[in-house]
């Protein structure tokens, strides 16, 4: 019984760390635990999934499917305070402006957003909404609960298999560590959703694999530029994957279903 605690505990505690959510009182605060709730980032997803795909559903009965899809995403951004959007946009800002790891490191502390990452963030986000509305509403409901844990276990394995570049920051105290025993709880966090969605016929198993393929191609990309310029990867670089890992999920997905716009 107290192991199950325990786990309730950290998944509430990264559920505090990613969201705007209140949690239970009884759960309590320490530091130790946060080093490793990054196990249920993915859960954290699935949580966000649930939120946006209810705000789409429940806006594309009233309206078309573009406004269902910006409703639900700007729910996402709220729920979430633009945790990872901001993390993105710093990322751009920090890539592009900075030639040396020092500056690029500077770029990325300074809380304000540069034209790197201004346009960065829009062009992102009007992708994001683009291939959303693109998608007919059941496909669109399915991405949204298949790319939000998905594309956080993508941010998580930075925090399994590399390096945190600064000595201090945002995401240090997720950062200390991640067992192979940790991820694997977050990539089965992030399985049952996607299990459950091709068991019941929502996606095909071969649009899923797609769409794993494709964010983890993502991650490793990213992964590898984060360790050439800056020697490992900070809070920036976990929210730059998790975006940049979504928005790979919803466009190998709209490949995969056949809804491109060649004919």
């Amino acid at each position: 019984m107290a192991v199950v605690v325990h786990q309730l505990r950290l998944f509430f505690i990264a559920l505090q760390f990613f969201t705007r959510l209140p949690i239970p009182r009884w759960v309590g605060f320490q530091a130790a635990w946060l080093h490793h709730a990054a196990r249920y980032f993915p859960l954290v997803g699935s949580v966000v999934a649930a939120a946006t795909a209810l705000v789409y559903l429940a806006a594309a009965r009233l309206w078309p499917a573009p406004v269902a899809v910006l409703l639900s995403t700007a729910a996402g951004i709220y729920l979430t305070g633009a945790f990872h959007e901001d993390g993105f946009a710093d990322m751009c800002d920090g890539f592009g402006g900075g030639l040396t790891r020092d500056r690029v490191m500077e770029i990325m502390k300074d809380s304000r957003i540069g034209t790197y990452g201004a346009v960065g963030a829009l062009l992102l986000l009007a992708l994001k909404c683009t291939l959303l509305s693109m998608m007919e509403p059941a496909a669109a409901i399915a991405a949204l609960l298949l790319a939000h844990p998905l594309s956080r276990l993508a941010a998580a394995s930075l925090i399994w298999k590399l390096d945190y570049a600064r000595d201090e920051g945002k995401a240090k105290p997720l950062a200390q560590e991640m067992t192979g025993a940790e991820f694997a709880i977050g990539a089965t966090c992030a399985a049952i959703p996607a299990l459950y969605l091709g068991a019941l016929g929502y996606l095909s198993w071969t649009t899923i694999a797609v769409c794993v393929l494709g964010a983890a191609a993502a991650a490793i990309w990213l992964g590898a530029k984060c360790v050439r310029r800056i020697g490992g990867y900070t809070g920036d670089c976990l929210g730059a994957v998790q975006q940049v890992s979504e928005v790979t999920i919803y466009l190998c997905l709209l490949a995969s279903i056949g809804q491109g716009g060649w004919y």
